[in-house]
């Protein structure tokens, strides 16, 4: 593209009297995706969820050994070394390995926690936003119930009662998280509802149902949207703890939670064995706050530019 023709798509991009949806659509998108390249730390968590998601999916190639195979003979609690760089656990298993292979567990857990979570929070906040009355009496009144609950506690009220296993956990961890969706989404649509823009729909004839969808819900994705980021660290520690505490991932599965409750014996002497998934938690938990926090800039409306 000539550098004509590339200054033109920048002007048509930044301009602030768009001509039709398609261009005001498009110019959000440009703005927010240069609001957040300005952000280096976010830039750089970025890059981090970007590496999981690649180690993920290449996972089986990146692994130098078997996650789930050692030798007890001559590989057992080895420290980190050019053939083991993060070490051997107790099996003789190669920790890198299966921190690499874990991954795919840890992004599981995120994407199906947040796919479950984000919309029936988001559908309960605006239902209960819009409706009023007794309708959002009684579907905050349930949130509450969730809310006054630790996170942690009550997922594991919900593990112990469907029985622990990684399928169990997303499933207790996802109902545990959507209440503050809901309360984010119900706080936007009573702002929402009051507007003109409302106001309008309504006159045309618009059913309820259909202003709710396709009208308050989509001014609500980038605030839900933000929040799911944020809590990706602490989809991951719930996860990690409930493996810690042997009702998440079930052995031999490299959880990374399980792995540093399967190091905790050897915390002392051997102490790769549970620093290595440790730091990986704490890495990918970073990634996924800085993230967080560059999407809020670039996507709030009602932030300082």
């Amino acid at each position: 593209m000539s550098p004509s023709k590339t200054a033109s798509l920048r002007d048509w991009l930044a301009s602030d009297r768009p001509t039709s949806r398609r261009q005001a659509f498009m110019g959000r998108v440009y703005h927010g995706c240069r609001d957040f390249s300005r952000n280096r730390l976010a830039m750089l968590g970025l890059f981090i969820v970007l590496g999981l998601i690649g180690v993920a999916i290449f996972a089986d190639l990146l692994a130098p050994y078997s996650a789930y195979t050692g030798d007890l003979r001559t590989t057992r609690l080895l420290p980190p070394s050019w053939q083991h760089w993060f070490g051997t656990d107790d099996q003789g298993r190669d920790i890198l390995s299966r921190i690499i292979i874990g991954s795919r567990i840890t992004l599981m857990v995120v994407i199906l926690v947040a796919v479950l979570a984000a919309p029936l929070g988001l559908i309960v906040g605006t239902v209960a936003g819009y409706a009023g009355g007794w309708v959002d009496a009684v579907l905050m009144r349930i949130t509450d119930i969730f809310l006054a609950f630790p996170r942690l506690i009550l997922a594991l009220a919900f593990v112990a009662a469907l029985g622990p296993g990684i399928q169990n956990a997303v499933i207790a961890i996802a109902i545990t998280s959507w209440p503050p969706y809901a309360r984010m989404a119900r706080a936007e649509t009573l702002t929402i509802r009051q507007t003109d823009y409302i106001a309008a729909v309504q006159l045309l004839g618009a059913s309820p149902w259909r202003i709710v969808l396709g009208h308050i819900m989509p001014l609500c994705v980038s605030s839900v949207i933000v929040r799911v980021t944020l809590d990706m660290a602490g989809i991951i520690l719930t996860a990690a703890g409930l493996g810690f505490l042997g009702l998440g991932a079930q052995p031999p599965m490299p959880e990374w939670g399980a792995m540093i409750a399967n190091g905790r014996l050897y915390v002392l002497d051997q102490w790769w064995v549970a620093a290595a998934p440790g730091a990986a938690i704490f890495v990918v938990s970073l990634a996924f706050n800085l993230l967080g926090d560059g999407l809020r800039d670039a996507l709030d409306p009602k932030a300082a530019k």
